[in-house]
């Protein structure tokens, strides 16, 4: 049965409303990066005490966003603190060297298997450019600036870090990725999740209520571990969880279980494909119809092209994921 459709405006008049950053209360607030389109992808700004953080930057592109950003929260970019990376896909960490080159006092903190990567890029660069293309790359990643080793702090799981005062605590999360950890910010009761606890996005929404989908791109997805990060999310009771795509969900316990659904029905439709030479197409109809289907039990409208519009870049990206991780299972 669907449920109740959501507002009419146009995309265009939706995107004219936005605005570049939302705050949600407890000093924290989204930023969109503008990558691809509106809403898309976010870094989030922590302000407390005076001092702030970032957590993700998106990609080199996003720098003056989130310096304009800061200038709008009254914030010097001497009184940033740190640059938290969850992971270090480019979406969410391509910017991290050219946005330190402004902030003379913070230091990027990252996942042990994620370090090697900011210091000499040149591997993640490559990687890129094979799933997107070089010309794709080019467009939508910028320059990408090596980061000083010194100006790097790695976290081990469970390790703390201040921000004048306020606890953050770091958890590695793989399932969507090997170098990935998410934050608990006790003060708000929050969780920034970077991708593994899905994709989220407000264009979505229906009548408030938020619809999730899982994350499987290449080149590390692991469905049990994805399960498992899922639920040590889930088990911090965090009251609200803000994603790089988009913004705070806070329908957890319901978000958490339609994950879960996700991750076995993406699998399930990989399997079925497995030994089939076009598989990578049979996948990427399957998905696209699965999640339209649940889309029409979510109420959202139900016009093709827009729901491809909002879904063929991340069913792109979740099918070559699936089929790595078959190659990988199949040796």
């Amino acid at each position: 049965m669907n449920g109740p459709r959501e507002a009419t405006s146009t995309p265009a008049q939706a995107a004219a409303e936005r605005s570049p950053i939302t705050d949600y209360g407890d000093g924290i607030s989204a930023v969109d990066t503008e990558h691809l389109r509106p809403q898309l992808d976010a870094s989030h700004l922590i302000v407390h005490g005076g001092r702030a953080a970032f957590v993700d930057t998106g990609t080199a592109l996003a720098v003056p966003l989130l310096l304009d950003a800061l200038r709008h929260k009254g914030v010097a970019p001497e009184a940033v603190d740190w640059v938290f990376l969850t992971h270090i896909h480019l979406d969410h960490a391509g910017g991290a060297g050219a946005l330190l080159r402004h902030l003379p006092n913070a230091r990027a903190v990252v996942h042990p298997r994620g370090a090697v990567h900011l210091v000499d890029p040149a591997k993640l660069i490559a990687g890129t450019k094979r799933v997107y293309g070089e010309d794709t790359y080019a467009r939508l990643y910028g320059e990408i600036v090596p980061v000083a080793a010194e100006r790097i702090v790695v976290t081990d799981d469970g390790s703390r870090l201040s921000l004048a005062g306020r606890t953050f605590e770091f958890l590695h999360t793989p399932g969507h990725a090997l170098h990935h950890y998410v934050i608990v910010d006790r003060e708000s009761g929050g969780v920034f999740a970077g991708d593994t606890f899905g994709v989220s996005y407000r264009d979505l929404d229906v009548a408030g209520r938020e619809f999730v989908m899982p994350a499987t791109t290449p080149p590390h997805f692991d469905p049990q571990q994805l399960h498992a990060s899922t639920d040590r999310i889930l088990a911090v009771r965090p009251r609200a969880v803000y994603l790089t795509h988009y913004g705070r969900v806070t329908d957890l316990a319901r978000l958490g279980r339609d994950l879960h659904v996700g991750i076995d029905a993406f699998v399930e439709l990989a399997r079925r494909h497995e030994r089939d030479p076009q598989r990578a197409a049979r996948m990427t109809e399957d998905m696209f119809r699965w999640l339209s289907a649940a889309l029409d039990a979510h109420g959202f409208d139900p016009d093709p092209a827009r729901r491809h519009r909002l879904l063929d870049p991340d069913v792109d990206l979740d099918v070559q994921g699936l089929d790595v991780w078959l190659t990988r299972c199949a040796a």
